[in-house]
């Protein structure tokens, strides 16, 4: 953005940001504000960092806490796109139970306990209880995803479930929720502008590390501790797992040291 304010623009558009500043609305004016593209740089950063990593920690934890998901997991994997090649990004629509199990992790284990704050704009009534004009709301994404009177059995990470009867059929599994029965990036006028690419790299990342290797426990653990942390809903502890390659050595990139 210095870029662009000190020498009156670039010759061409090299990326998303650079988007954002040339976009302008119907008087030809520019359609954000600086201040408004930081605050949509921040959501692709929370969007693609925080919540893909806390979700694919805890799938693989609860992966291993459940051998029979983890196996049904890299079989898919092996039928859709096989042992000759990596996944990749075109692949994702074929790979249904891999995205169930992401939605159910996203579900029980969202990176924030409350969506951002909204205001109301006037005074309303929402479910019998009355919101006056200028309350904050905070929506709890725990209490949505674990409500007993929408989801049977609401703790357990049971990903079949989101495969037909839920959303749609096996067909058709997607990460976001219609129905708000959970919230993953927030929705709405203030929905997050991370969340496309946010889905896409957290099923990539997923995807590439059970495709590559081969997850057990170390041989003093029986059970992943599922504990959040007392500060946020990461992991208290780290994930430790023992990961072992099962793809050929041409596949893996070489690390240069």
């Amino acid at each position: 953005m210095h870029s662009w304010r000190n020498k009156g623009g670039k010759e061409t558009e090299e990326d998303w940001l650079d988007i954002l500043i040339t976009l302008k609305d119907d008087q030809g004016m520019p359609l954000f504000t600086f201040d408004e593209i930081r605050a949509q740089c921040k959501d692709i950063n929370v969007a693609t960092i925080d919540n893909t990593m806390n979700n694919v920690e805890w799938t693989i934890a609860e992966m291993l806490n459940n051998p029979g998901i983890l196996e049904k997991a890299t079989t898919e994997l092996d039928v859709v796109v096989g042992k000759d090649r990596l996944v990749q990004e075109s692949d994702i629509p074929q790979l249904n139970y891999i995205k169930a199990c992401s939605r159910v992790s996203f579900r029980l284990h969202p990176a924030n306990a409350f969506m951002p704050p909204h205001g109301a704009r006037q005074d309303t009534t929402l479910a019998g209880y009355f919101v006056p004009k200028g309350s904050q709301i905070l929506v709890s994404r725990l209490g949505l995803g674990r409500n007993p009177n929408i989801w049977d059995e609401p703790n357990v990470f049971k990903p079949e479930r989101h495969l037909s009867g839920h959303v749609g059929n096996s067909m058709d599994v997607t990460l976001m929720e219609p129905e708000m029965r959970f919230v993953i990036f927030s929705t709405g006028r203030r929905g997050c502008a991370g969340t496309k690419i946010g889905t896409s790299m957290t099923i990539m990342l997923l995807a590439r590390l059970l495709q590559g290797f081969e997850w057990t426990l170390p041989n003093d653990k029986s059970q992943v501790e599922l504990v959040p942390a007392d500060s946020n809903l990461f992991m208290a502890k780290p994930l430790l797992a023992c990961a072992k390659p099962r793809l050929a050595p041409t596949l893996y990139p070489k690390i240069q040291v």
